[in-house]
């Protein structure tokens, strides 16, 4: 449970980093640009934490792949689609329904 919650925490993590890189890209002046960039880094860190926490309780065969696959449909999904409106081609959605398999296939390794 505690794991879950670590890889949960990165995904989190991953994805606002993302958001606020993707802020720092669009920003304008010197604190449009480095305050993002700012902001994305110290919550990058924070994500760095927590992933390095959950390889306490698994193995990196398994929060590597599952991290990382949260951590894409978390950008996909919430930042670009919800937060930046960005048009997500159906090959991109096929993509992320076979992440969803993969995730659930790596997670569930060994159970």
């Amino acid at each position: 449970m505690i794991a879950a919650c670590l890889i949960l925490a990165n995904a989190t993590f991953n994805t606002l980093g993302n958001f606020f890189f993707k802020r720092s890209a669009t920003g304008r002046g010197f604190w449009g640009f480095w305050g993002w960039q700012s902001a994305g880094n110290i919550i990058g860190f924070g994500g760095v934490l927590v992933y390095t926490a959950a390889l306490h309780f698994l193995p990196m065969s398994v929060v590597f792949p599952v991290a990382q696959g949260l951590s894409v449909l978390g950008v996909q999904v919430i930042a670009a689609r919800l937060a930046f409106k960005e048009r997500i081609r159906p090959v991109h959605w096929l993509g992320t329904v076979l992440i969803i398999a993969g995730i659930i296939l790596v997670g569930t390794q060994g159970k």
